[in-house]
């Protein structure tokens, strides 16, 4: 046997399974797999490694409405939305002062004025930073509170009711009354929007005594999750002999209060006639 022979089969026992074949062929020259469709991949249907990627969160643009103020004698539509208008109608002197001085003073001194208690959502009970009297056929509910029947009306309050049926067309059997003492008492951000008033509710509210703000905001969208930042604002300083009324979607689409003030304030007699359906 030759020595190239001999050194050939040497190699071949020390290098074994490493040794390099000597008729490679490059992977250019191997005939590729025909390309057949992605689902018959070996990778479908296994888990794919994700890799985290920063995205900058996107800004929002949007900017808070200024506040709008009503003073002035008017029909104000303030929203159109699928529920329906929104509308105001605002009559700064509906009683002359001299007439509305004598009707407050009766109604101060002569309604079964009482504060009463009431729930908040968590269940917490507390009392209204108010007093209150309710005259009406059927009893009205709210917030965890009851107020009964009681249809004997106060002559005052019957000649007034007479009054804003004449204006309105609307024939009311309802009314609460609220006493804020000073510009402490207040009422909180509500819709008059309980099952017995009704869905689209027309709310008379007749006010006496000292100046308050009445403020509005719109409802946000159920996707801003109650979140009112954007949302609009109006205010309406609620005159001695005013009256305002609330009709059409207000309830539905829209809150209002009476907030806390933090200088002298006189009492301020609100009444409110609405239409109340029994249960």
């Amino acid at each position: 046997m030759s020595s190239s022979n001999s050194a050939k089969k040497r190699r071949a026992r020390v290098q074994g399974g490493w040794a390099a074949p000597s008729n490679v062929r490059s992977d250019r020259d191997k005939p590729k797999a025909p390309i057949g469709p992605a689902w018959l991949g070996k990778n479908v249907d296994q888990p794919v490694e994700r890799k985290f990627v920063y995205e900058k969160p996107e800004e929002d643009n949007r900017v808070i409405p200024p506040e709008k103020t009503i003073s002035k004698p008017g029909v104000y539509d303030i929203s159109t939305e699928p529920s329906g208008v929104s509308r105001l109608r605002y009559f700064p002197v509906f009683i002359d002062p001299e007439e509305a001085s004598a009707i407050y003073d009766t109604l101060y001194h002569e309604l079964p004025w009482r504060q009463r208690t009431d729930v908040k959502k968590t269940g917490e009970s507390f009392l209204q930073p108010r007093l209150t009297a309710w005259y009406g056929d059927v009893p009205y509910s709210y917030s965890g509170l009851t107020h009964d029947s009681c249809p004997q009306w106060h002559p005052t309050l019957l000649m007034l009711k007479d009054r804003l049926e004449e204006v309105t067309g609307i024939h009311f059997n309802s009314m609460l009354a609220n006493l804020y003492r000073d510009g402490h008492d207040s009422v909180a951000w509500h819709s008059d929007d309980e099952l017995c008033l009704g869905p689209e509710p027309t709310i008379a509210s007749l006010s006496f005594g000292d100046t308050r703000n009445f403020e509005l905001r719109k409802k946000p969208l159920p996707e801003e999750h109650g979140d009112f930042t954007y949302m609009e604002h109006i205010k309406v300083p609620l005159l001695h002999g005013s009256l305002l009324l609330m009709e059409g979607a207000s309830q539905a689409d829209w809150q209002h209060r009476i907030p806390r003030e933090y200088h002298d304030k006189e009492p301020r007699i609100n009444l409110t006639f609405r239409i109340t359906y029994p249960d």
